[in-house]
């Protein structure tokens, strides 16, 4: 079965030129289009995409709010990527705090595109550029630190399982944390597992994005 793709941005050229990027693989169909966030729901729910990339910024509902949305209502819902042209918006990090799986720059080169799309529809997260990072720091730092630490504290993660989060922050597949500690990737895919149920966090983006807020990482 292909990997199925949903698209959405307000910009016709942007949504063409994924099109164009993604179905000249022959293991990825796009089986949908939308210019606007308001339109993804009845999307989502009759062609049931495997990964969504989506604009940040549209004019009806963006997508912070069409990811929301999104996760609050389908049952089962696809990986959302969030498309961008600044990966300092910091739009982009109110969407992935909202539930988003990863962002790309609307600049990125083919095999990027590709690449994320993947990995995302995989369950893997993709590593949060410097300026992510600093923002998610940041966020920490103004209002979002107290919650995050106290949701670390109460995890009560072991000290694999903390070596195994560090690495997730860094962007490494399940095979890569396995080769880095030199363990098997099922003991690695059940440690990840245990972080993201003793965090209460959706997928490994959002337990990266605690990483971060709690100052267990730092950005630097």
């Amino acid at each position: 079965m292909p990997l199925t793709i949903l698209l959405v941005d307000d910009e016709p050229l942007v949504r063409a030129g994924l099109r164009a990027v993604l179905e000249a693989q022959p293991d990825i169909e796009v089986v949908g289009e939308a210019a606007d966030g308001a339109a993804v729901i009845p999307l989502v729910r009759r062609l049931r995409p495997d990964v969504v990339a989506m604009d940040v910024r549209m004019p009806l509902m963006d997508g912070i709010e069409a990811t929301r949305a999104v996760l609050r209502t389908v049952p089962d819902p696809p990986k959302i990527i969030m498309v961008t042209t600044f990966e300092n918006d910091e739009n982009v990090y109110g969407a992935l705090r909202a539930g988003a799986d990863g962002f790309l720059l609307k600049r990125a080169r083919p095999a990027e595109i590709v690449h994320a799309v993947r990995l995302v529809a995989e369950g893997d997260s993709l590593p949060f550029p410097a300026a992510v990072r600093r923002l998610a720091a940041s966020y920490g730092e103004n209002d979002g630190n107290a919650e995050a630490r106290a949701v670390l504290s109460r995890a009560a993660l072991t000290r694999r399982e903390e070596d195994v989060l560090r690495l997730m922050t860094r962007g490494l597949s399940n095979a890569e944390i396995a080769a880095h500690l030199v363990v098997g990737a099922e003991t690695v895919k059940s440690h990840v597992s245990s972080i993201l149920a003793k965090l209460g966090a959706r997928d490994r983006t959002q337990a990266v994005i605690t990483a971060y807020e709690s100052g267990f990482v730092s950005p630097g």
